[in-house]
């Protein structure tokens, strides 16, 4: 069985995440601990509310040095909702810039749509190759709730529209991404966490 652990900084939706992972048949610890997230088989990231408080969060645990040597090692790591946008370089709220991750390259920005937050269930367009929607059916939909986004980025994108185009996904070596979140997506939620854990 395959041992993930959820970081816990001080936000994210853990004890969902910690259920739909056990669900497809992980074995989760829900932890702040450095030596367990380096030691796991798998590091997810969860993360709601505002970018540079998550930041905060993750600085006062140590995160950013953990996620680093992950990546570093080819080890893999899944980030959801703000979990996947401090991956990013930079975020950018109210007109403040605060410095992410960098383990991904690309900004995280205010979604430009004339309803914000984007909330509640849409389709996703896919590239060919991916790992994470493989066996899924082209109109599949998963749930956001985001008022920010990443409009670019490198590696395998998987995009959704709301007011304009923007990152839905990425998956780029060890790192993959959803700006959804899995664990509240249903059956397709638990198929895309099923592929991710099988990578694992």
């Amino acid at each position: 069985m395959k041992k993930v652990v959820v970081l816990d900084y001080g936000s994210g939706n853990l004890r969902s995440a910690q259920r739909a992972l056990e669900r497809v048949g992980a074995e989760v610890t829900v932890t702040a601990d450095a030596s367990a997230a380096l030691a796991a088989d798998a590091l997810v990231v969860p993360g709601v509310g505002a970018y540079a408080a998550c930041m905060d969060g993750l600085r006062e645990v140590g995160a950013p040095a953990t996620v680093a040597r992950r990546v570093a090692d080819g080890r893999p790591v899944l980030g959801i909702c703000v979990g996947m946008q401090v991956l990013f370089d930079a975020g950018v709220e109210h007109g403040v810039e605060t410095a992410g991750l960098g383990v991904l390259p690309g900004r995280v920005e205010s979604l430009r749509a004339p309803v914000r937050p984007h909330m509640g269930w849409n389709t996703v367009s896919v590239p060919e190759g991916s790992t994470l929607f493989a066996g899924l059916p082209a109109d599949v939909r998963f749930y956001f709730v985001h008022s920010y986004a990443v409009h670019d980025t490198e590696g395998l994108v998987t995009r959704s529209e709301h007011g304009e185009p923007f990152v839905a996904a990425v998956e780029a070596g060890a790192v993959s991404a959803t700006q959804f979140h899995p664990e509240k997506s249903g059956d397709a939620g638990a198929a895309l966490l099923e592929n991710w854990l099988a990578t694992v």
